[in-house]
């Protein structure tokens, strides 16, 4: 079977030197949700016979000019590229952002990436795409240099019919723990992804044992509080249902750093060590510190219960 990632370029050297013309299509792309890929569909309708590559970049530029105010990421470079390619994308660049970047005016984007490296006939954009120094390039820019690079530019409104679809809609979102919410604007679940670490081990004494995986500060992961969802091993792709706890348990003193703890129903698995993806499906209820363990178990029982419901509908 051939893998996903056989065509994703890490950056612009890896871009193979006989490439023909392209349609491309660009973007932060921070999450993939459904405007992102509308976009990725205008373009394979028009495209042709010709190959779609999807430019993205990482880390988010934000994090380089403006770290200071740089938002959490829906997605990291691996699941950016992961969902591009099932959107619809024959092949992924990411172009490392950084300061030298940053810097390079809008001509010098469209020569360098579009038309020295990716030969661009096509170019496909949302209506709101900036590039450039300081965002100073829009469409109607790349328009232009479209007319002298010779490529044909298409602006594509990222909206439903009701209203925009943006990351930071899906973040604030994710951060409230309206995981249902996000899911409509992304057209699939929010995920965290990460290995497996060893942890206190009170579930497994209670009689659930998690697969514990520390929260990134830097990706957007949902409130604290309780989930249905799946687990899915990143080795071998089998996934499973499990109620996800995120948080610091505060039912027990000396817990230190946010966690994403899932209790996988009705399998026994040693996980230590293992890459997983976690998918929220919808939340539960919010973190609570119980006065007795028995009151805990009630409602992790409960909390089971109300998992099988929700991933049985």
């Amino acid at each position: 079977m051939q893998s996903p990632f056989d065509s994703w370029w890490r950056g612009l050297t890896e871009v193979p030197a006989d490439l023909g013309r392209t349609a491309v299509v660009i973007g932060n792309f921070d999450g993939v949700h459904r405007g992102h890929q509308a976009v990725i569909q205008r373009a394979k309708e028009i495209a042709g016979d010709l190959p779609l590559v999807a430019v993205t970049f990482f880390p988010h530029p934000m994090a380089v000019v403006r770290p200071d105010i740089a938002p959490r990421i829906l997605t990291d470079a691996v699941k950016r590229a992961e969902l591009l390619r099932a959107a619809g994308a024959d092949a992924v660049l990411t172009v490392p952002f950084d300061l030298e970047v940053a810097s390079w005016s809008p001509d010098e984007f469209a020569r360098e990436v579009l038309v020295d490296r990716l030969h661009a006939a096509l170019v496909v954009v949302g209506d709101n795409f900036r590039y450039g120094h300081k965002a100073s390039g829009d469409v109607a820019s790349l328009t232009a240099f479209g007319r002298e690079y010779d490529f044909r530019v298409e602006g594509v409104a990222l909206a439903g019919d009701e209203a925009a679809w943006c990351s930071t809609d899906v973040r604030t979102l994710v951060d409230s723990g309206d995981v249902a919410g996000a899911t409509a604007i992304l057209g699939h679940a929010p995920t965290v992804r990460g290995v497996v670490v060893k942890g206190d081990q009170r579930g497994r004494e209670l009689g659930f044992p998690t697969a514990n995986v520390p929260a990134d500060d830097k990706l957007a992961v949902p409130a604290d509080g309780v989930y249905a969802g799946w687990l899915t091993r990143l080795d071998t792709r089998e996934r499973f249902r499990a109620a996800i706890s995120v948080g610091t348990n505060p039912t027990f003193e000396g817990v230190v750093g946010r966690r994403v703890e899932s209790y996988v129903l009705d399998e026994r698995l040693d996980l230590y060590g293992v890459e997983v993806e976690v998918e929220f499906v919808a939340r539960i209820r919010g973190m609570v510190a119980f006065t007795t363990v028995e009151a805990l178990v009630e409602v992790i029982e409960d909390d089971v219960r109300r998992t099988r419901e929700l991933l049985r509908a």
